[in-house]
């Protein structure tokens, strides 16, 4: 969904626009036949038109008619996720309400209650009351909260979210940062959770083409340079297999595909490789058509025909056959060491899988046999129902507890008697504790996994089997939520440290009492609203609470002045900063935000360089208002920049740089090479001598024959900073050169 405004990019005419749309139209109900029920055709016809009337007026910012937009989420819906008539409904109007004159009822006279409700599931909250509340985040919790009465919701939504990237073209830069920042935080990880790789994986390259164009223009003109001894290397692969699997009388389809480039960038960043030493460029896939009963054996049998032609690596053996994931993905994979000593991801999976795969949740559906199958997703949707069902009032929180919690790959551990558990990557013992109950984790002192005695922050592994020890004295402190991932915990947590502070403030609530009644002012809910205001506490409670541990001590009651029983303040303390004062966010007005140039009009308005990613001329970066600190500058790619851009959109101030030679910025350099004679003289010979660079730090570690240095040096922009990068690559024996960011000592 987006802001509409005209820009004419593209030129046709009345009748040629009404052809168009009639076309796309006709291709939806295409790919829709196979599914039309009786009266199905009606019905479809009868949303197409009103959409189109509603958003007759209105176009997309590349100029076409809008209604083309839902028209192409609709066959999203249908051709790439496999769903339904229904669901197509619901994706021609899931604009309707938000952006025009239709209402709720009116959608749910025509087409009954089950469609409005996942139409109001897709309607944006229109404003939110809470000033410090994410819009997007709201916006997130409202599709969740639908979510668990009916997925669809979500689906629909993820189609839109792809059509929408598809077409991020004619956007503005900020805008399509903020809306592939928000795709790879939330909708990519969602799209694989719900089982739909293909679109997640689209979804994270189109991000990465707005996010980081200049790697991901580098990693596809490297992937089109080497397609072609790819294939021959693919085909030389698949020979053997082929003929043995024909032998063996499958029927099965095998090919190779490229990994997307997000996945090669990644494994780049991860391991510190280059593009040429990244192994597994491309994965084969093999596709059997077997019956039910036989899938698994005959999955088994093939792996066993490939490795006896291809040694495998043992640690990289996934085996989702015994144990499918809580998405229902399930397959095996292996890695084995092809031709020319290079390592092969290869997927062995049925037809019924691969659809699964492909399709995700609808797939299940329709697959819908056994109950096993489906209480996997219903287990998932338990369990976010739960979370949703406690008021929490930090939405932001709560999305980045959703993202650990439920979006994150799972783990399977076992309980003493052999019960299956599952527990996002990263989970403590702490998280089992609760995951069993809440009063057992919360009188959690430790645990025994696989009988060996580990803390609270112990992190488990898949297969563990942990046994949870507990005590009656023991009880939740503040540091825990540092130990544990799950949104469950930390909700439980929360509520426990809530109680413990509503006690003790009620000690402060009595000492409150005593000062305002000794002063005669009463003891009355005005009065207490007045002091919280005035210690600028965020609620009554903390206030009572700050008074109760003596973060409070009221002296300043003195200078109150008591009205009957009414109290009125003093003029509250003086800030500090007065003098640093920074504009607030409403000073920024719109013609500034397009005009911040650094260098410029830096006396015009107060920035300062994020310490998270320490940016420097040249880099891509956006401005980011904070409250009470104006604008700080991040880098696009920084670790923090898709929270920021996705939570918090509306901050987003567009800024670039202008040329300051004046200023220099301090970066670091990680190096890695062959120790050898002389070669920290080359280094600082090219850095100090050549290039008339400042250094600020150098260390310099060497051990069995690798050095490794870190250096932080003096730039000007990023120009130079490559330029270095460069020559000291090309120096002998210099292995890597990475940027890091730099802490200025």
């Amino acid at each position: 969904m987006e802001t509409v405004a005209a820009i004419p990019k593209y030129n046709l005419t009345e009748e040629q626009e009404k052809k168009l749309i009639l076309r796309e139209y006709r291709a939806l109900l295409r790919c829709l036949k196979p599914k039309l029920k009786p009266g199905d055709k009606e019905l479809t016809r009868i949303s197409f038109e009103m959409a189109a009337d509603a958003h007759k007026t209105m176009r997309r910012k590349s100029g076409e008619p809008y209604i083309l937009h839902p028209l192409a989420v609709a066959r999203i819906c249908v051709e790439e996720i496999g769903l339904g008539v229904r669901s197509t409904i619901c994706a021609l109007l899931h604009d309707t309400v938000e952006d025009t004159d239709i209402t709720l009822d009116d959608i749910e006279r025509q087409f009954g209650s089950e469609i409005a409700r996942i139409v109001d599931g897709l309607t944006k909250i229109a404003n939110v009351i809470d000033v410090n509340a994410s819009q997007q985040a709201e916006n997130f919790k409202k599709i969740l909260l639908t979510l668990t009465d009916d997925p669809r919701v979500i689906l629909i939504k993820l189609a839109d979210r792809l059509h929408n990237m598809r077409t991020l073209e004619s956007m503005k830069r900020e805008k399509q940062l903020k809306i592939a920042s928000e795709t790879v935080y939330v909708y990519s990880p969602l799209a694989h959770r719900m089982g739909l790789y293909t679109i997640k994986t689209e979804m994270e390259d189109l991000a990465m083409k707005y996010m980081e164009p200049d790697v991901y223009k580098e990693i596809a003109r490297k992937l089109a340079e080497t397609k072609r001894e790819r294939t021959r290397y693919i085909n030389e692969f698949i020979r053997p297999l082929r003929e043995k699997m024909e032998k063996g009388n499958f029927t099965f389809e095998i090919h190779g595909r490229p990994k997307s480039i997000h996945s090669i960038w990644n494994k780049m960043k991860k391991k510190g490789v280059s593009f040429e030493e990244v192994y597994d460029l491309f994965a084969i896939r093999v596709i059997l058509d077997s019956p039910a009963d036989r899938e698994k054996e005959d999955c088994w049998k093939v792996y066993s025909m490939i490795t006896d032609e291809y040694t495998p690596s043992p640690e990289r053996l996934r085996d989702w056959l015994s144990n499918p994931k809580s998405n229902g993905y399930e397959a095996l994979h292996t890695t084995v060491m092809g031709p020319q000593g290079k390592w092969v991801e290869v997927q062995i999976r049925t037809k019924r899988m691969n659809e699964i795969a492909e399709k995700g949740l609808a797939a299940h559906w329709k697959y819908k046999e056994g109950a096993a199958d489906e209480s996997r997703f219903d287990k998932w949707f338990h369990q976010i129902r739960e979370v949703l069902q406690t008021p929490d009032n930090d939405s932001v929180d709560f999305l980045q507890d959703f993202k650990t919690s439920f979006l994150a790959e799972e783990i399977y551990v076992y309980t003493p008697k052999g019960d299956v558990k599952m527990l996002p990557v990263g989970s403590t013992s702490l998280d089992f504790a609760f995951a069993i109950h809440s009063a057992v984790g919360a009188r959690c002192i430790g645990a025994k996994v696989n009988h060996k005695l580990v803390p609270l922050s112990h992190k488990l592994r898949s297969g563990d089997q942990i046994e949870i020890i507990t005590s009656n004295k023991q009880k939740p402190s503040e540091d825990w939520l540092n130990l544990v991932v799950t949104a469950k915990a930390k909700t439980k947590i929360k509520d426990a440290l809530k109680e413990e502070k509503r006690k003790i403030a009620e000690d402060g609530k009595y000492i409150v009492q005593r000062k305002l009644e000794g002063m005669g002012a009463g003891y009355t809910s005005h009065n207490t609203e007045i002091l919280t205001d005035f210690y600028k506490q965020p609620s009554q409670l903390d206030f009572f609470y700050q008074v109760a541990t003596r973060g409070i001590d009221l002296k300043e009651l003195a200078e109150f002045k008591v009205l009957g029983d009414k109290l009125e303040s003093p003029r509250a303390p003086k800030p500090l900063e007065e003098k640093n004062e920074l504009p607030s966010i409403s000073d920024f007005s719109k013609k500034d935000a397009e005009l911040i140039i650094f260098g410029e009009s830096s006396d015009k308005i107060m920035y300062n360089l994020a310490n998270c990613c320490k940016p420097i001329p040249g880099d891509d970066v956006f401005g980011f208002v904070t409250t009470g600190k104006g604008l700080t500058i991040h880098r696009t790619n920084c670790p923090n920049a898709s929270k920021l851009l996705a939570n918090y959109g509306h901050r987003v101030v567009k800024t670039k740089w202008a040329k300051n030679k004046e200023i220099s910025f301090l970066t670091g350099l990680n190096i890695i090479g062959l120790d050898d004679v002389g070669v920290v003289n080359k280094i600082t010979n090219l850095i100090s001598g050549e290039m008339k660079i400042n250094i600020s730090a150098l260390s310099i570690e060497a051990k069995e024959g690798i050095f490794k240095g870190a250096i932080k040096v003096f730039v000007h922009d990023k120009e130079e900073l490559d330029e270095l990068v460069i020559r000291l690559k090309s120096l002998t024996g210099i292995h890597s050169v990475d940027r890091f960011d730099a802490e200025a000592s």
